[in-house]
């Protein structure tokens, strides 16, 4: 019998359109292994709210696992220490993984490939990050040309099922208790009420994709509705590789209706691991040195308005929404999130990079490429960006999308207002003693925004 083989698992827990698994399983025996590793992402250590979904999205994968004659080994550690010490302890040298493509999983797979012979497969993406590439050979910097040229490849190949046994090795190694990893918050129990809105695992993803696919016809519209939720709430699925990106675009575009609107979303998510191919501290740096020089508000002098941001008590009922929804779901509506990340920077004139720290704990789909890109499209700063003089009005924006019905879900001192003054209060002198009043008037915050990047531009 051949010796075991090690299967490397990260952001891809799932069976199904799964490469890594399907070479292993070719080879013989197979150990699968995730290593939590807090130590070599560094400032990017997996938020809070990602280790509730991780806790439950492990225990579903072991489940499957053991319906095939296998089980999910766990450890803690250093990654590339870990699976060399799994290799010693196994006597196996040869390890299957995906290609992950944020700064700290390279590093690790540099090393690792140094000491053992580790096979990497493709399976994240669309298509890897360098695949396609303008005319010139140069990789695309804009993302509309970037999704033109992507379409020319689509689709994707068609998704491989899940072996239907995965041979165990004749000793199983050591393993972690999940419960002993504390992944799971509990004084306080912030995320008591997440599993109402979620199902981690490969099987609630195939559900919630089934799910949308009576949705597509009207994504294009309902996506921008808050009141609707017209998005496919996949992106944390798609980030914890429970669901493959071909196995959605494949599903997606069969189903009745116009899919072009919400493929090119899921395009956008090969732009952003793109960019942090290409730039690997866009998480950390801006990707237009101008913004450098920015004055932004010092964060001693702006904490105050920062807790207001972060609790929903701007003032300014989109934004708290969106605020007070990501607190308790671990998520928040696209638009919104554009809303409330446009006022945490034109407004506040807070640093973008606060914003993306706390989406980063806080978010169930804090993914490094499509956070950080987001995040600098908004400010400006990105390779491809809006214009920071673009600022979004949370008054205007909050009628223009219907957000009347998502206010009162989710700031229900507001409840009892009509639609045509819900979304400002404080202008038609309605605004309960219980909400607060504006942190900033649109007009002034506008006004120093602009003042700031002009002097930037000096």
């Amino acid at each position: 019998m051949p010796g075991p083989v090690i299967l490397w698992l990260r952001q891809d827990l799932r069976l199904s359109d799964q490469a890594a698994l399907v070479a292993a399983v070719k080879e013989g025996p197979v150990i699968p292994v995730y290593i939590l590793d807090d130590a070599a992402p560094k400032q990017w250590t997996i938020g809070a709210a990602q280790r509730w979904w991780l806790h439950y999205s492990l225990k579903s994968l072991d489940e499957g696992l053991r319906q095939k004659s296998s089980r999910l080994i766990l450890r803690r550690g250093d990654c590339a220490a870990e699976l060399q010490r799994l290799a010693e302890e196994t006597g196996s040298r040869r390890v299957h993984a995906l290609s992950h493509y944020e700064p700290w999983w390279r590093n690790i797979e540099r090393t690792v490939a140094q000491e053992l012979d580790l096979q990497l497969h493709e399976g994240m993406l669309l298509l890897p990050p360098g695949c396609v590439r303008t005319s010139t050979g140069g990789l695309y910097q804009i993302y509309t040309p970037f999704a033109r040229a992507t379409m020319l490849h689509m689709p994707p190949p068609e998704p491989q099922p899940a072996p239907s046994r995965i041979d165990p090795p004749s000793e199983w190694p050591a393993s972690d208790s999940l419960d002993d990893w504390d992944l799971r918050p509990t004084h306080p129990d912030w995320a008591a009420a997440f599993a109402k809105d979620w199902e981690p695992g490969e099987a609630g993803a195939r559900r919630n994709v089934a799910s949308f696919l009576d949705e597509v016809k009207d994504y294009d519209v309902a996506r921008n509705l808050p009141s609707v939720e017209g998005t496919s709430r996949l992106s944390p699925y798609l980030h914890f590789g429970e669901v493959s990106p071909a196995y959605v675009w494949h599903r997606v575009s069969a189903a009745p209706g116009d899919a072009t609107t919400f493929l090119k979303e899921v395009i956008w998510r090969d732009y952003a691991h793109t960019q942090i191919w290409a730039l690997p501290a866009y998480g950390s740096q801006n990707a237009r040195p101008d913004f450098n020089r920015i004055p932004w508000r010092d964060l001693r002098e702006a904490k105050g308005d920062f807790v207001a941001w972060k609790k929903g008590r701007t003032g300014y009922p989109i934004v708290d929404a969106g605020m007070r929804q990501l607190w308790a779901t671990g998520w928040m509506h696209n638009r919104v999130r554009m809303i409330a990340a446009s006022f945490l920077i034109k407004h506040l004139l807070i640093d973008w990079r606060h914003g993306a720290r706390w989406f980063w704990n806080t978010l169930v789909d804090a993914n490094y490429a499509n956070n950080s890109v987001n995040w600098q499209w908004v400010a400006g700063s990105g390779v491809d960006a809006n214009l920071f003089s673009r600022i979004m009005a949370p008054l205007t924006q909050s009628p223009k999308f219907d957000a009347a019905d998502y206010i009162r879900h989710w700031v229900p001192e507001l409840a009892h207002l009509d639609d045509k003054v819900i979304h400002d209060p404080d202008s038609h002198d309605v605004r309960p003693p219980a909400y607060p009043s504006k942190l900033i008037g649109h007009r002034e915050a506008r006004e120093r925004a602009l003042a700031a990047y002009r002097q930037s531009r000096r």
